[in-house]
């Protein structure tokens, strides 16, 4: 069940959703200008440095907590459907995970559909990796790559361009919620249509159209679920068990692991993890139990994003051993259990 907390703003964006209904549907430039993921946006903390950049040819910002390691990145990739998402709105997510890693993190800011569709925004994210190897002089093992929602799409089907051209990996990947399969055919799309309080199996299916624009939905850097998996690195992917997108989760950590990779699959109760949460700290990446409490107060729109950030930084310790999925129980307990 969700923490009260939780609750409290899932009922929020509820009577927001029920407010609007009478009204006349925004613009794609009024949904872009109020995008915030859950329901109110959450600026950058005034201690993290924030220097734009263009990466790669791709307009980029760098976020650097005080402390941040210059030679340890975290690519982060935002959400938004492919249409929505910016340093604005998931800017201060990104903070979060690059202060409790320890790391600088590049935030680019990939072209968004409809007017630039699929594959547009995986060449943006490829071109900034590429930047950050080449230009940075960054090693793969010095990065590691977040993507939330459609972002969490993006950074499978990064791993799976990468490791296609035969290049050397990122060290590690986390994935909220991903989006990695655009034909909806998970079975939570039915399951949970009445119990996500941020989208609709119609407004995910719009989303995905406008994103392909005509492209096959199971090309496999659109839609990640139907690559090859084999040969990723660590993969930690959170959803919450009200989730429309929780079937894509399920499926991608079963299908990585199957290909042999080491995959953490946390599910929670509730929505996306883009909600705050006075969550128990989750179990750390190497199966290590943590009763640490993640300190009460707002943690922004991350579900408990401390936590995740925690679970961020300590995918990026060597020494994972792969194919053993890991799956976190969804009523907050410690556990560990195979996927077949």
């Amino acid at each position: 069940m969700p923490s009260q907390a939780m609750q409290d703003v899932i009922d929020g964006l509820r009577d927001q959703q029920k407010a609007s209904a009478s009204q006349a549907p925004p613009t794609l430039e009024e949904l872009r200008a109020a995008f915030a993921p859950a329901g109110r946006l959450h600026p950058v903390p005034d201690d993290v440095l924030v220097t734009e950049v263009t990466a790669g040819g791709v307009p980029a910002h760098w976020l650097a907590a005080p402390g941040a390691d210059t030679g340890r990145v975290l690519l982060f990739l935002h959400g938004g459907g492919y249409e929505l998402g910016s340093l604005r709105s998931d800017g201060e997510l990104a903070a979060r995970l690059g202060r409790a890693s320890g790391m600088r993190v590049l935030f680019p800011e990939y072209r968004l559909a409809p007017e630039h569709p699929f594959p547009a925004a995986i060449d943006d994210v490829l071109a900034a990796w590429r930047w950050l190897r080449t230009d940075q002089d960054l090693s793969a093992r010095s990065i590691a790559v977040a993507g939330d929602s459609a972002g969490g799409g993006l950074a499978v089907a990064l791993l799976v361009a990468i490791r296609d051209a035969g290049d050397a990996l990122p060290a590690a990947a986390v994935l909220m919620s991903p989006t990695v399969d655009l034909t909806s055919s998970g079975a939570s799309m039915t399951e949970r249509a009445d119990q996500d309080p941020f989208s609709t199996p119609a407004l995910l299916r719009q989303l995905a159209s406008s994103y392909l624009a005509g492209a096959d939905p199971k090309t496999p850097l659109a839609s990640p679920l139907f690559a090859s998996l084999a040969g990723l690195p660590p993969l930690l992917v959170l959803v919450g068990t009200a989730d429309l997108l929780l079937s894509d989760s399920e499926r991608l950590a079963a299908a990585a692991a199957q290909a042999g990779a080491d995959v953490t699959l946390e599910v929670r109760g509730g929505p996306a993890p883009r909600l705050p949460d006075h969550a128990r700290h989750p179990r750390g990446s190497r199966g290590h139990r943590s009763d640490r409490e993640v300190p009460a107060g707002p943690v922004g729109h991350g579900r408990g994003v401390t936590a995740v950030a925690d679970q961020a930084a300590g995918c990026l310790h060597p020494g994972r051993s792969g194919g053993k999925p890991h799956q976190e129980p969804a009523d907050g307990t410690i556990g560990a259990a195979g996927r077949g």
